[in-house]
């Protein structure tokens, strides 16, 4: 997937569907985008959570456009209330928001869990998730969090690698082979030095997930995480979301917390008709 693509889909705090770039190979071996969709696509892709706001001139250099081509498309973006003017730059607008809100699947999901997140928060005093899988990665549709909790990488909208979380290892041990194959195909990055990087291991671990209904990960994200999940399951058996809660690895007591995001998971999946 060229750079562009993968930025939108890495650092989007909405994240929409997936969508194939149209890209040409370049003289020095780079790819750029060449329809007008995949240019629109890569300029919104070009915004990052750690700078929402961005220049004309770097969001142009991230993406390959010439100035011309990225101010034209910004402007036409800027009068459907996708991106905003700012007095650096531009930051992403409103519309983008509220397009998705819209997502049906995602938003029923999302109300119909906020009682059983909130619930769990409130029983463990821990940040708690509800997360999906999509592709290699796990997408985090709610999160409520604590004081005094390890600063992990997670955020609402956000990704993680899913062979590095617990709920990812919820969601691929209750998933189908083909989900499985798709994490082994991406490769298994090593996001923290405890990072399961190895097929084998991580079949094993999916196997022992499966076996016990909760996942756990110990300082498998970033040193000093430790989290526990549980797979939301449909009418199928197959897991439609994942529950988690993390904490510091040092505090946290995984098999004491197991019980209670595995009747959390349960009973959300009850209410969900599965």
């Amino acid at each position: 997937m060229p750079g562009p693509c993968r930025e939108y889909l890495h650092h989007r705090g909405v994240d929409p569907p997936a969508v194939a770039c149209a890209v040409a190979q370049t003289a020095d071996g780079t790819r750029k985008a060449t329809s007008k969709s995949a240019r629109v696509l890569a300029l919104l892709g070009a915004f990052r959570p750690e700078e929402p706001e961005v220049t004309l001139t770097e969001l142009c250099r991230r993406t390959d456009l010439p100035k011309p081509t990225g101010h034209r498309l910004l402007a036409e973006l800027e009068s459907q209330a996708m991106v905003e003017r700012t007095a650096r730059g531009y930051r992403l607008g409103i519309r983008l928001f509220e397009l998705g809100q819209l997502v049906p699947g995602q938003r029923d999901l999302q109300e119909t869990a906020a009682p059983f997140l909130a619930d769990l928060h409130r029983a463990t005093g821990e940040t708690v998730h509800l997360a999906v899988l999509d592709g290699a990665e796990v997408v985090y549709l709610q999160k409520l969090t604590t004081s005094g909790g390890p600063q992990i990488a997670s955020r609402t909208g956000g990704r993680m690698p899913a062979h590095v979380t617990a709920v990812g290892k919820a969601l691929l041990a209750y998933g189908t082979a083909s989900q499985v194959e798709v994490v082994l195909d991406a490769g298994l990055a090593r996001v923290a030095p405890r990072s399961i990087v190895l097929p084998a291991r991580l079949g094993a671990e999916l196997a022992r997930v499966r076996h016990s209904g909760v996942a756990e990960e110990h300082e498998e994200s970033g040193v000093g995480v430790a989290c526990v999940a549980a797979p939301v399951l449909g009418a199928d058996g197959r897991a439609i979301a994942g529950l988690s809660i993390t904490g510091w690895s040092n505090r946290l007591n995984t098999e004491r917390v197991a019980p209670a995001v595995r009747t959390a998971a349960l009973a959300l999946s009850r209410a969900l008709g599965g």
